[in-house]
């Protein structure tokens, strides 16, 4: 399929609380190296200041983030500041609080409520804003999430974020943040050759209460933080061949034909590795390739 002049306005537009996104937006954590969450090579600087700039020439206006996604020489908020400030006054940027991880890359526990307005003032400080648009709450394993989601809406009230969601959570955490607060997407990992029944319900869930769900490894599939294998299943190229387009573009397309409250944020520090995730927003599947999709998702077990 041609890339070149499509943007993100194909893939739709959802709403998260008051702020219109289109659906598909832009990870951030690669740009701070192959993966954040474990050793990799960061991306050249001078490129991914300038990914993030064509991302927002291309239409995208959804571009999630975290404090907590830094490697030995780049920070994403301090990428994302550097290449968009002042920012446009329609992009919404989503980030996450709630683990802890020191200034040498070393995890530690969840963080403690009263740590997470720390966390939001790190947030609004390498980010250069005065408030968020929306901070989701990673749970870290706790039982219950209410108290870290409480200590969120009192910043919340307090006029730091302006809205909340939640990341990591079974539909018993949404339901107990919903007692508290109002919130506006769940992200948890989700993608196409990885069922969960409990995933599903929240995606089911989600669309009944009108919140948007944010998968995050779609693209990724098995290969998680550490990016996709290379390693694709026949069905998944079959489809790609049809359309001329490749295996990711598939996958996310699979992914927003799941609910038009699903949004994508695949991320990447490649040029062109962009302007063809924006592409897939384009991409219409048929029915049988959904089929064919969809039983290929189901049939895989949970690893």
């Amino acid at each position: 399929m041609t890339t070149q002049a499509i943007t993100a306005d194909a893939s739709g537009t959802w709403t998260l609380g008051d702020l219109p996104v289109h659906r598909v937006g832009f990870g951030a954590m690669r740009l701070t190296g192959s993966a954040a969450f474990h050793l990799g090579t960061p991306s050249d600087r001078e490129r991914s200041v300038a990914v993030l700039r064509r991302a927002v020439e291309l239409g995208v206006n959804h571009i999630d983030t975290a404090a907590f996604y830094f490697s030995s020489l780049h920070s994403a908020n301090e990428l994302l500041n550097t290449a968009l400030a002042p920012y446009p006054d329609d992009l919404v940027i989503v980030t996450k609080v709630g683990p802890l991880r020191d200034c040498s890359g070393e995890w530690g526990t969840s963080a403690r409520p009263d740590q997470l307005r720390g966390h939001v003032e790190e947030n609004l400080r390498q980010l250069g804003r005065d408030h968020l648009d929306v901070v989701n709450l990673r749970r870290m394993r706790q039982d219950s999430i209410a108290e870290h989601f409480g200590a969120l809406a009192e910043l919340r009230e307090a006029g730091l974020i302006r809205h909340l969601g939640v990341s990591e959570v079974e539909p018993r955490h949404l339901a107990e943040a919903l007692e508290i607060a109002p919130v506006v997407c769940v992200q948890n990992r989700y993608g196409l050759g990885r069922p969960d029944p409990q995933t599903d319900d929240l995606l089911r869930i989600c669309g009944q209460r009108g919140i948007a769900f944010v998968p995050f490894f779609a693209v990724a599939g098995e290969g998680g933080a550490h990016g996709a294998t290379g390693d694709e299943d026949d069905g998944v190229r079959a489809v790609a061949r049809a359309h001329g387009a490749g295996p990711a573009q598939v996958r996310i397309a699979w992914t927003l034909d799941q609910g038009p409250h699903v949004l994508a944020i695949p991320g990447t520090g490649n040029p062109d590795h962009l302007a063809e995730n924006v592409a897939a927003g384009a991409l219409r599947l048929t029915g049988g390739e959904l089929e064919r999709l969809n039983a290929l998702h189901t049939r895989r077990p949970l690893s």
